[in-house]
């Protein structure tokens, strides 16, 4: 077997993809405290803007995963000239949406937090209004970025994300610290190295991906002329990988107003946990980015052995770094959340959580989130999505309500009904990549 991709190459993009993910945690992390420092009306306002910036970020990210998933069966059919179209095609489509809704939500910004955000404190929506409209101009550089980083993804090149992501977080960090700590700015010194930082990413990035000795890169002459074909083909992984992530941020929401119900320990208990045990999924779901990768090229290779020898090797790797990654939590969770200095009751409640995910997530994780982009990479997006959805809203949430509000289980029944969730999805997937019913779908889809 001439395989597509060998253990060198199946490194260099899974540990800068992994890299990345941890960066981006910690840097989250050191921002937040920095916001902290302005105030909590500052705190308010990023979290509740950044709250709907996240839905728009998602559905981008979507779009971006179907234009690199058709730009990698285009690599993987050795069709270079149309991987090329593809990613012309969708940086044009992204920059084009993207500014619509930037303008969309700049001119409808005042009824859009009063609907969105509610009967807020007047310093709370003064700080919603300042930074929204400075963040609302990088909607479309972000966009253009996650477009550009899933290009480079799908040529197998994960460094060139890295570096890209390392570089907009240490000028967001440097941009905060300089105007909060030495120009004692509020709001604002938050919101404007934000948007410098993913201007300078976009242009960067696209720079990088405008040199013609790339496989995939965007010509001299951009076309400005939309090709319906291939933006089809584009949708058709885009947009249900779109309302798949929509709908799950969506039920997060409503989640958390379950959450907010028991009281400020479960509150605080459960935003200690999300950050923790992001380290510990966080692995996993790098590994699901190379998945798409590896398996889009060997579906355009119409090569079916390799598909699955690659989905066999990516999720035994997969079920042994989050062996690791959940270990490593395990055993650091009591110093971790001795550090948050929570409350007696938040600090057990935020341990029994922990612990009870980092199990699940050794065991379930892996067919329920990484496995599913394999078949998203053949094709099988409306399978994936419909399964998610159901799921999310079927389980996630009603069983929410059933075990952590009726069966008075409280913060660790939301918890238990988050891998009820994941157990079906797994369930579903699994079954669905065993029946070969994608192999079936990986000549539907007409060459760029």
């Amino acid at each position: 077997m001439n395989l597509l991709f060998s253990n060198r190459d199946l490194k260099r993009l899974i540990l800068p993809l992994i890299i990345e993910q941890f960066l981006q945690c910690f840097v989250g992390l050191a921002d937040s405290l920095m916001v902290a420092t302005v105030g909590e009306a500052a705190v308010s306002a990023v979290s509740l803007v950044d709250s709907v910036f996240l839905l728009l970020i998602n559905v981008f990210a979507a779009l971006a995963t179907g234009g690199a998933v058709v730009a990698g069966q285009a690599l993987g059919r050795r069709d270079e000239d149309g991987a090329c179209r593809a990613a012309n095609q969708l940086v044009l489509f992204v920059t084009a949406l993207s500014t619509v809704i930037m303008a969309l939500v700049f001119l409808l910004r005042e009824p859009l937090m009063h609907q969105v955000f509610g009967d807020i404190e007047a310093v709370v929506l003064n700080n919603c209004r300042i930074y929204l409209m400075i963040v609302v101009v990088s909607i479309p550089f972000i966009a253009v970025y996650n477009a550009g980083a899933a290009v480079f993804r799908s040529m197998g090149n994960s460094r060139i994300s890295m570096i890209t992501a390392m570089m907009m977080n240490g000028i967001n960090l440097a941009g905060n610290a300089i105007l909060i700590f030495g120009f004692h700015c509020g709001i604002e010194g938050i919101a404007i190295p934000t948007l410098i930082s993913r201007i300078v990413g976009c242009v960067f990035i696209i720079k990088l991906l405008a040199d013609p000795q790339l496989k995939i890169h965007l010509p001299k002459r951009f076309s400005l002329r939309p090709n319906g074909s291939i933006l089809k083909q584009i949708l058709y992984i885009g947009v249900p990988n779109g309302l798949e992530n929509g709908m799950f941020h969506l039920g997060k929401i409503v989640i958390l107003s379950l959450v907010a119900s028991f009281g400020t320990a479960s509150i605080a208990a459960n935003a200690v946990a999300n950050n923790v045990v992001t380290f510990a999924y966080l692995p996993g779901t790098a590994i699901g980015y190379a998945i798409l990768t590896v398996v889009s090229q060997c579906v355009g290779a119409r090569d079916i052995p390799q598909t699955k020898y690659y989905v066999k090797k990516l999720m035994k790797l997969v079920y042994g770094i989050l062996f690791l990654s959940n270990t490593i939590v395990a055993l650091l969770t009591i110093p971790i959340l001795h550090f948050y200095n929570l409350s007696p009751e938040a600090t057990q409640l935020a341990r029994t959580v922990i612990l009870y995910y980092n199990v699940c997530c050794i065991l379930i994780y892996a067919p329920s989130f990484p496995l599913p982009n394999a078949l998203r990479a053949a094709n099988d997006v409306k399978f994936t999505m419909i399964v998610a959805v159901f799921s999310m809203w079927a389980f996630r949430i009603a069983f929410s309500y059933v075990l952590a509000d009726w069966m008075d289980l409280g913060l660790l029944g939301v918890w238990i009904a988050m891998t009820i969730d994941w157990l079906f999805r797994g369930i579903c997937f699994s079954a669905r990549y065993l029946s070969g019913h994608w192999q079936k779908l990986i000549t539907t889809q007409p060459s760029p």
